[in-house]
């Protein structure tokens, strides 16, 4: 087990150019240097350690590299510059930037950005995961517009560790005493001032039209939809009409006993077929 201080002392900061301010971002890399890349990519309101069972386990002959999207975790979170997926998009455009392709692994938010980098970009990746991924119409939720209240700065920090348990709460997510590690890793950032300012800008900044204007039939990477079956956020129909839209060769694997945290309700299992696909 990897505690999310552990986590954050293995990341490595860079800085990125979106919009002309220069950000700085803060990722976890690993593997050979010449190895084929693979870049994971968190949601809202996770960070890099949403990956810290998975990412490693593909370093053995894949190049990993696993940010912090900006606003999140360690990477910036001053005010100032733009956190939509959108502007995400550029900040991996800038990270990949010497890579010809890459690969890439995205859950929730993060699966809305390797969408839009791999419709923009269809030569740049020759591979793509998505786990209840944000696409088409199927986001912002209801909890994270409540993120996006401005009161949600002024909360105790306690306050937020137990937003994230309800979102175990009633069985629709799963069990909170089964992710404890998972619930007080994902609210870590969140606990300071500029954290929770900052978690409040990242919901604001969720936009449906970045989404909704993707050309889904422009991406031709080979991809597998590795989907929480029982996810209520990001419902399996989502996925099957991504199955039916995107233009590469598609798979869609559903795991049973995941919800929408499909990486930690079914870790081993996520992370075999991961492997598998990459392979």
């Amino acid at each position: 087990m990897v505690s999310h201080d552990e986590w954050t002392d293995r990341q490595t900061e860079t800085t990125v150019t979106v919009d002309g301010h220069d950000l700085s971002v803060a990722y976890y890399e690993d593997g050979p240097d010449d190895g084929p890349p693979v870049v994971f990519l968190h949601g809202i309101p996770t960070w890099s350690f949403l990956w810290r069972d998975v990412a490693p386990a593909l370093a053995t002959d894949r190049h990993v590299i696993v940010p912090d999207l900006v606003g999140y975790g360690n990477s910036a979170m001053h005010d100032g510059f733009d956190r939509s997926i959108r502007a995400q998009e550029a900040v991996l455009a800038d990270l990949v930037a010497e890579h010809d392709t890459v690969a890439l692994v995205g859950h929730d938010i993060g699966g809305g950005v390797a969408l839009r980098y791999a419709s923009h970009r269809p030569d740049a990746v020759d591979a793509l995961v998505l786990s209840n991924a944000a696409c088409y119409d199927s986001w912002p939720v209801e909890f994270v517009n409540g993120l996006g209240l401005p009161e949600t700065a002024d909360r105790d920090a306690a306050d937020f560790e137990d937003d994230f348990e309800f979102l175990f709460a009633d069985g629709l997510y799963g069990d909170p005493d089964d992710h404890r590690e998972f619930v007080e890793g994902m609210a870590a950032p969140w606990r300071s001032a500029e954290g929770q300012t900052s978690l409040v800008r990242n919901a604001v900044a969720t936009n449906t039209n970045h989404t909704t204007e993707i050309d889904y039939g422009a991406i031709t990477a080979r991809t597998m939809l590795l989907w929480g079956a029982d996810d209520v956020l990001q419902p399996i129909d989502y996925a099957e009409r991504l199955a039916d839209d995107v233009s590469g060769d598609t798979s869609l694997v559903t795991l049973s006993d995941a919800y929408h945290w499909v990486v930690e309700d079914q870790t081993d299992s996520y992370r075999s077929h991961v492997r598998r696909f990459l392979s």
